[in-house]
């Protein structure tokens, strides 16, 4: 029963990583004007966010849940995170607060200079919770040094060069994620302006991935930390070739199938981590039979029944809204559009 509640806890995070990850490359992507050039800086701003108007508050929602099976379903392990990586959550949580505030805000000014403003705070939120939640990702697979009573000691670990590349390798593939879903979004007139941006993204992003990668291949902690190396081997091949395949896919016009693949890049890390440190979750770089178990960090059985119970109705719910959401707003954004924020 923990692994089922193991796997559902990456099943939703990892979905949030994908559909969270475009709403904030388009938020980075607005430093740059919206990735389009219709219109000047301004109007292709609005372009870019009204392309994912109708999606972003709902993309949270995963966020929320898998925060609850956290919290319901792994008290222990939600402490530690809590405490052991209280910088790089913060920063993530506060990116997320104020990318949900500016993009609706961002309307209320009626001068230009007080829109700017509002989304440069969505830039800033964006890559915050970039930068955020890659550094957990890195930072879970970098181990973590639990003392005596099985507490993370302090939040010095996070001040690794592997922990920043990881970082910095999710806020490049949210962009080019970002970017990719625009070329699907906006009217087709505009499409080949983020088509040409997200092609030019992917060598970057690679760059990134590569270089994560070589840190962790150089890191006694990454190498220690890791139960099955060869599944570890797999999360930087499946996002150059997930890379590859959008950057092809862009270049022959298949936007659908680039967007795929960067999703594919945005899920892989979750469950490629969470499999290449089972049955670990939290490995202790210091005594590794002090590592935390997943079976250590779930609640008890009786409890994750009851959960169970609770969040039966709730999965078809939230999976029947997501695709009525998608349905409902499928397509391009163009002059019938309705105008968001």
């Amino acid at each position: 029963m923990e692994l089922a509640w193991y796997a559902l806890l990456g099943l939703f995070f990892a979905t949030y990583l994908v559909l969270g990850g475009y709403d904030y490359g388009v938020g980075v992507l607005l430093a740059r004007g919206g990735a389009t050039t219709t219109g000047g800086g301004a109007t292709a701003r609005r372009a870019a966010l009204n392309a994912v108007g109708p999606f972003f508050l709902g993309n949270e929602v995963w966020l929320v849940s898998a925060v609850g099976i956290l919290f319901g379903a792994f008290p222990r392990l939600e402490g530690e995170l809590l405490s052991g990586f209280y910088p790089a959550v913060l920063a993530a949580l506060a990116g997320v607060v104020l990318v949900t505030a500016g993009v609706p805000l961002r309307s209320r000014p009626t001068s230009a200079a007080g829109r700017a403003r509002w989304d440069q705070v969505v830039v800033v939120g964006s890559v915050l919770a970039a930068l955020g939640w890659g550094a957990v990702l890195g930072g879970l697979l970098q181990g973590v040094p639990l003392d005596a009573d099985g507490h993370v000691a302090g939040v010095g670990h996070l001040a690794t060069p592997f922990v920043a590349a990881t970082g910095l390798a999710l806020l490049a593939l949210v962009t080019v994620h970002g970017a990719t879903f625009l070329t699907l979004r906006l009217p087709a007139p505009d499409a080949p302006a983020p088509a040409r941006l997200a092609g030019h993204l992917v060598p970057a992003a690679l760059a990134a991935v590569a270089a994560a990668t070589v840190l962790g291949l150089l890191s006694a902690q990454v190498r220690a930390a890791v139960a099955r190396p060869m599944i570890a081997v797999l999360l930087p091949l499946a996002l150059v070739a997930a890379l590859l395949v959008a950057r092809a896919a862009l270049r022959r016009g298949r936007t659908g199938v680039a967007f795929a693949a960067t999703s594919t890049a945005l899920a892989a890390p979750v469950p490629l981590i969470g499999a290449a440190l089972w049955p670990r979750i939290l490995v202790s770089t210091g005594d590794p039979a002090a590592s935390l178990v997943v079976a250590e960090a779930a609640a008890s059985r009786p409890t994750l029944t009851l959960l169970g119970w609770l969040l039966l109705p709730l999965v078809p719910a939230l999976l029947g809204f997501q695709a009525m959401c998608w349905w409902v707003f499928r397509g391009r954004t163009d002059g019938r559009a309705p105008v968001y924020w």
